[in-house]
């Protein structure tokens, strides 16, 4: 007879669940790291951009947290709540009264990872494309750092965003620099 015993079908059936289970997790954990990718790198390139818009503007751009999407949240540290991006020609830090464009406007995560260093609220950039404001130290040097969290606090998954007062703006690593934590 031709045909396939019940005792080979669930033989096969127990292979591929296990081949599952095994891709399920890996997959979980690909994805994970994609969208912690996907979030410090939005606020890097806003960043960027804000910094490249200051200098092509020669004028002040600002990027802040912004529940609304389009004005500042004050006294607000959690850029996982969104932020938008202004030229900000008095450097208020405002979009009120101040007949300022905004660039561009982030959405909150969808996630539960957290953004935030409890100090930084806004970064401007001047006409130099130098950073304003950061009152936060760095090493000495002066700067911010952003830690990136995502709900498990698993330190191998947490990315920093490091803004020096020259300007620059990188993703980081624990590893790669002590004030990532």
């Amino acid at each position: 007879m031709r045909g396939v015993t019940l005792v080979e079908l669930l033989a096969v059936v127990a292979i591929a669940a296990i081949l599952m289970g095994i891709g399920i997790s890996s997959y979980k954990s690909l994805t994970t790291s994609y969208r912690i990718s996907d979030e410090i790198n939005g606020l890097l390139g806003d960043m960027q951009y804000a910094r490249a818009e200051a200098i092509k503007q020669g004028q002040n751009v600002t990027v802040c947290v912004s529940i609304t999407g389009t004005d500042c949240s004050a006294n607000n540290y959690n850029w996982h709540q969104g932020w938008i991006v202004f030229v900000d020609p008095n450097n208020t830090k405002t979009t009120s009264g101040n007949s300022a464009l905004v660039l561009r406007a982030q959405p909150a995560f969808t996630s539960t990872d957290t953004l935030t260093d409890g100090a930084t609220s806004a970064v401007s950039f001047d006409r130099e494309g130098l950073a304003l404001g950061l009152l936060t130290t760095m090493s000495g040097n002066g700067g911010a750092v952003i830690p990136l969290h995502d709900a498990t606090a698993d330190s191998t998954r947490t990315r920093c965003l490091q803004i020096t007062n020259v300007g620059n703006v990188s993703v980081q690593q624990p590893s790669t620099l002590a004030s990532c934590t």
